[in-house]
């Protein structure tokens, strides 16, 4: 059976309320209600210049959309995210009783293709953490930005949550840190000695900046641990972004190839070269399943061919006899 139910809402007010109660409801973290967003915005012109309605449409409507997409030249992984955000939206209408069925829910997805993450080498990374040591204006930006490259490689947070931590969760020379990830959900990652070394430097200078600026212009202190005058009162993901790359610069490490995930990516792919089990770096990295973690175990393979081909005595190329019997 399909059709709207008796407390399906008009068609304009489809998109708000899921959005609304994914952001209340679920927990969604921001970039995902903008990402939703976007992609059923596209989904709902769709249906305007068909002349569909949300209430009535059938699976074989969704599927033109997804032809249109793909003669429109997206790439998989985009028309995946599309189809994604139509199944939450229809499941969420089944949920509320606005549809008898989820129209979407057994259309097959394009798939996504396989891509390895990029990644630094131990070389690159430990170039950058010297370069981070001297780049800034002043001795405090300069502090601040080891610290910066430090906590972001110790730990493999994403740029967005290292920019916006407390200040608090970074007092008492702490041995961990509570991170909060995506959907508020909190995890605890551990510091390594020189990450805490230049937290506690960067501390040291934060509060002596704070408390001048308090005795000359009664600023009222901040509660992150990266301040900022910005409107988001700490340092933006798009000022780490900049800053990332002139440390880059400064390394003599092409800049096309270093951004915060990258160095994510580095904090991963290192651990699992050093043996970490790969539950505990899905666990240190914030991921909800163990699937998105795998990804990394091309780390695996390599380190395995890499075995096989030094240490297998049949590996080894073998000459031509030298005479003897």
């Amino acid at each position: 059976m399909t059709g709207p139910g008796s407390d399906a809402p008009p068609d304009p007010q489809w998109l708000p309320i899921f959005l609304d109660a994914q952001a209340a409801e679920a927990g969604a973290a921001r970039n995902t209600i903008l990402s939703y967003g976007r992609d059923l915005n596209d989904f709902a012109g769709f249906l305007q210049a068909k002349g569909l309605s949300y209430a009535s449409l059938t699976r074989a409507d969704i599927e033109t959309y997804l032809i249109r997409c793909e003669a429109e030249g997206l790439a998989k992984s985009t028309r995946a995210r599309r189809l994604s955000a139509i199944r939450q939206l229809y499941r969420f209408a089944y949920e509320e009783g606005w549809r008898a069925d989820n129209p979407a829910i057994r259309i097959s997805g394009p798939g996504r293709a396989q891509r390895l993450p990029k990644t630094l080498s131990l070389e690159e990374v430990e170039a950058l953490l010297e370069a981070a040591r001297d780049q800034g204006r002043s001795q405090k930006d300069q502090i601040r930005n080891r610290c910066l490259m430090e906590l972001l490689y110790a730990t493999g947070m994403r740029v967005s949550e290292l920019v916006s931590l407390p200040v608090s969760s970074a007092r008492g020379d702490p041995r961990m840190l509570l991170v909060r990830g995506k959907g508020d959900k909190e995890r605890m990652v551990p510091l390594s000695p020189p990450a805490r070394e230049a937290l506690a430097d960067w501390l040291t200078a934060r509060d002596e900046a704070e408390e001048q600026a308090r005795i000359e212009h009664r600023a009222p202190p901040s509660r992150y641990l990266f301040p900022s005058g910005g409107k988001e009162g700490h340092l933006t993901r798009q000022g780490f972004h900049k800053l990332l790359k002139d440390i880059a610069v400064k390394a003599g490490v092409s800049p096309a190839k270093v951004t915060p995930h990258v160095l994510r990516h580095a904090f991963a792919t290192h651990l699992l070269q050093g043996g970490a089990d790969l539950r505990a770096i899905q666990m240190l990295l914030g991921h909800a399943d163990l699937s998105t973690t795998e990804i990394y175990t091309h780390v695996l393979d390599e380190r395995l061919k890499e075995l096989v081909l030094t240490h297998h005595p049949l590996a080894k190329p073998r000459g031509k006899s030298d005479g003897t019997a």
